[in-house]
């Protein structure tokens, strides 16, 4: 049976990945991330899902490779890492009382078959009206500034917030769990079954 590695550095998709309670390895992809021109978000994750996922191949043969990415659209527009306080700053005030819709893209490739499974899962977020003085305060509380959309749902960002609306709450922070899980089931890994189960398992 493969064994699972996630390509990613993101110490954020590793603790959702280890919700399922499966061993896994972790390594970091290295691709080139620029956006395509005339690329939607939704093909442009999707992309670069697989790209890191592809990137490991050689070098893990063996393995079901997980590669997963994610943006956020403002306005119709990509909002990218705010990488310092003032855009962060920016970014929320921005935000405020909108709605912002992420794009998370899932790729599952078997180095060994081939295989590849993938999928594009959307998450709306719909922002409260906020103060300069909250948002200054949240920035500063949690430094949301390697974040898409400058902040931390998992943390006190969820103060932020009105409403989610998604099916998956794990697809904001990064990672689908629900269609993850679904994938690894089709290549006869299921989290329920114990280690014994699953190797006279086929895949569903």
């Amino acid at each position: 049976m493969c064994e699972i590695l996630l390509a990613s550095s993101s110490p954020f998709r590793r603790q959702l990945l280890a919700k399922l309670k499966l061993p896994f390895s972790t390594a970091a992809p290295d691709i080139d991330e620029t956006p395509l021109e005339g690329e939607s978000p939704g093909q442009m994750v999707l992309r670069l899902a697989h790209l890191k996922a592809a990137a490991l191949v050689a070098g893990w043969p063996n393995h079901l490779i997980i590669g997963s990415d994610q943006c956020c659209v403002l306005d119709g527009k990509i909002t990218g890492k705010p990488h310092t306080r003032e855009n962060a700053v920016r970014q929320l005030e921005q935000a405020s009382g909108n709605k912002v819709t992420f794009y998370t893209g899932l790729a599952l490739l078997n180095s060994r078959t081939g295989t590849l499974q993938q999928c594009v899962e959307p998450f709306i977020v719909s922002f409260r009206v906020l103060t300069r003085e909250e948002i200054e305060g949240y920035v500063d509380a949690e430094q949301p500034l390697t974040s898409a959309g400058s902040f931390k749902s998992e943390g006190l960002g969820i103060t932020l917030f009105d409403a989610l609306d998604g099916r998956d709450p794990n697809t904001l922070i990064g990672l689908p769990l629900i269609a993850l899980t679904s994938m690894l089931r089709q290549e006869g890994i299921n989290p329920l079954l114990r280690r014994e189960q699953r190797d006279s398992t086929q895949p569903l």
